[in-house]
């Protein structure tokens, strides 16, 4: 009787103390797992959870069969360029162990304490200068993208009080993947950009992409952001749309939007060192996306895919990679056997080696440290 009246006596105490400490972050006990932060998540196509949504443009994939194998929503389309999870739901379930997937900004139901658990405020065809993607009529680039998380900030301030809304957005990890758009959708798109290709050269383009995403960046750090994880990008020339349009053989790739994401990337790189070294308290990670992707394209097979070139829903050309994923779309059965979901992103499956390398991985893909130990900072 003693024994048991202990017990419960004890587990009452910690109990108390965990009330306590979750008041004093302003968090009620529903939302004891926010004491990690939430998950915010910048960025295209890639990571979009469905802004794209609520605008008028032609960069939409809320159309079936996108979203066939995405749970939460019992296989409907949300919005996602995949047919299910993308990197940034798997990293925040992993990373925060949460169970509500950052909402997109956009949608009328993001609002409240649900904003405490993340928001996305990536969107299809958005990148880095806000002239890409012009070509989809609107699109989120990344300069409106952090107006949008400046208003949420505020939001935030209003649910916590400013000093413990300060602490939780110190704590939330910022996740930047963006980039790919201003090259396949800018300055690499056939008649629209010759104009910038006459003007800019490769060097001076590449310029203008760091400079305006510095700029981004530090905005972002100074409304608090500290913990950041910003990805390269991809091998552009790998992917089905290029592949297929350009008529090559299945183990090969595009030279010229792989050359010019090799540029950026390494000048990406110089700027996370440089941010790193100049902006107090704030950590950049690295995410080298390109060595991880162009890892399970060329050894697919090694990671259970049966191809790396064919789109698993898509149409036209050798790759399916001509036509967008879509209703009238010819799609395989094995979903989890392709590298590529649509002619431009990634299946769930491949997603998820992504995911996993950036949350465990080692300095190959992620510096100066992965983001399981970015959380734990």
């Amino acid at each position: 009787m003693t024994i048991t009246m202990a017990f419960s006596f004890n587990h009452i105490v910690a109990l108390v103390f965990l009330v306590i400490n979750l008041s004093s972050f302003g968090l009620s006990q529903d939302d004891q797992d926010l004491t990690k932060g939430g998950s915010f998540i910048f960025g295209d196509s890639l990571v979009d959870a469905g802004n794209n949504n609520y605008l008028q443009t032609l960069s939409k994939a809320d159309i079936r069969p996108n979203g066939i194998d995405f749970k939460a929503s019992g296989g409907n389309p949300t919005g996602r360029f995949t047919n299910g999870r993308t990197i940034g739901d798997i990293v925040g379930e992993e990373l925060l162990g949460q169970s509500n997937y950052a909402l997109p900004f956009l949608a009328p139901n993001t609002t409240g304490r649900v904003i405490l658990y993340g928001v996305n405020y990536a969107s299809g065809g958005g990148g880095i200068m806000n002239a890409t993607g012009r070509i989809f009529v609107n699109r989120l680039s990344m300069e409106i993208q952090v107006d949008y998380f400046n208003i949420t900030r505020k939001q935030i301030d209003n649910l916590l009080g400013a000093s413990k809304a300060r602490e939780y957005i110190k704590r939330s990890i910022f996740s930047i993947t963006i980039g790919s758009n201003d090259f396949l959708n800018n300055y690499l798109m056939p008649v629209l950009s010759m104009g910038t290709r006459v003007t800019q050269s490769p060097d001076a383009f590449v310029d203008d992409m760091i400079n305006h995403l510095r700029a981004q960046l530090t905005r972002l750090y100074q409304l608090d952001a500290r913990k950041f994880i910003v990805g390269n990008v991809g091998p552009l020339g790998c992917i089905p749309y290029q592949k297929t349009i350009n008529q090559l053989d299945e183990n090969e790739c595009v030279s010229l939007p792989n050359k010019l994401a090799v540029q950026y990337n390494a000048r990406l790189k110089d700027l996370l060192q440089e941010l790193n070294e100049n902006l107090k308290g704030a950590t950049f990670v690295h995410a080298n996306v390109y060595d991880l992707v162009m890892e399970v394209i060329t050894n697919y097979a090694k990671y259970g895919f049966s191809t790396a070139s064919v789109a698993c829903c898509g149409n036209g050309g050798q790759y399916a990679g001509i036509i967008p994923c879509g209703p009238t779309s010819s799609m395989c059965s094995d979903r989890d056997k392709h590298v590529f979901w649509d002619p431009y992103h990634p299946s769930e499956a491949a997603n998820l080696i992504i995911a996993k390398q950036l949350l465990d991985g080692d300095a190959r893909y992620t510096s100066p440290m992965n983001l399981r130990q970015l959380r734990d900072l």
